[in-house]
């Protein structure tokens, strides 16, 4: 049997190739990790020809990644998403009800602060970081938040949602004790009568995905507007977020 692809081609020309990427593998090379699949060795066989890396996504976070297929390309865009020339907007699901309906976090930041490679508040020593986050829905004792940042620091949303108290869920590296663990239905639904012992859970990756991406390509053109649909297993979180009747706004994560 032909083995699945970790990813979709969302848009392709003689310059760029955007993909949706599944969760899980990572973009490049892991300096602590080099035998695990990665997306760039895979495009470089799939097209045969030289794959240049523009902008990253971590591991665990599904969504739209853009790669440059030429030099000339590469150097451009590398510009743009260095000045912020390119908006990226993200879909997180979280622990809490956040008390906000819009809010934005500018702690400074600096990677690889500890012994677990983590991403680490630095007041004093860290890179300016800025992130807008919007409240979509809330069900139980989860939301759904839009993530515009407005700088590209290493895991910047997921440590920004943390310090706001509402970590991504199934985040072992920057959740609460208990936010590693899986997402079921029994704890969105009241009244949830199913069995507990056969119970699937309906997320248990990284709620953590790249859905929208504007940028300045072709050179002197009004720019690209790119969408990724969201992955089948936080669809599913999301719509059952919305059965039990949480809502904030009728518009839907994807669309924003």
């Amino acid at each position: 049997m032909k083995q699945k692809l970790p990813f979709t081609i969302i848009y392709e020309d003689t310059h760029i190739t955007a993909v949706n990427k599944a969760a899980g593998i990572a973009v490049s090379g892991d300096r602590w990790d080099e035998s695990r699949e990665r997306l760039d060795k895979l495009l470089g066989s799939f097209y045969a020809g030289p794959i240049f890396i523009v902008h990253r996504l971590d591991r665990d976070t599904s969504g739209l990644i853009v790669f440059a297929r030429d030099e000339d390309t590469h150097r451009h865009l590398s510009k743009a998403f260095e000045s912020r020339e390119a908006a990226k907007t993200y879909c997180a699901v979280v622990h809490g009800r956040p008390a906000w309906t819009e809010t934005d976090c500018d702690l400074a930041l600096a990677p690889d602060g500890d012994k677990l490679h983590r991403t680490i508040i630095d007041k004093s020593h860290g890179k300016k970081s800025l992130t807008y986050f919007r409240l979509i829905l809330s069900a139980g004792s989860y939301s759904v938040v839009e993530a515009r940042p407005a700088s590209g620091r290493t895991h910047q949303i997921r440590v920004h949602l943390a310090s706001l108290g509402h970590p991504v869920v199934c985040d072992p590296l920057y959740g609460t004790r208990n936010s590693p663990k899986p997402v079921y239905l029994s704890a969105i639904k009241k009244g949830w009568r199913g069995d507990p012992q056969e119970e699937k859970p309906l997320l248990e990756r990284l709620g953590l995905h790249a859905g929208k991406l504007t940028l300045p390509y072709p050179p002197g053109s009004a720019g690209l507007s790119l969408e990724a649909p969201l992955p089948r297993d936080m669809a599913a979180l999301i719509k059952q977020m919305e059965k039990v009747g949480g809502s904030l706004t009728k518009t839907n994560p994807e669309d924003r």
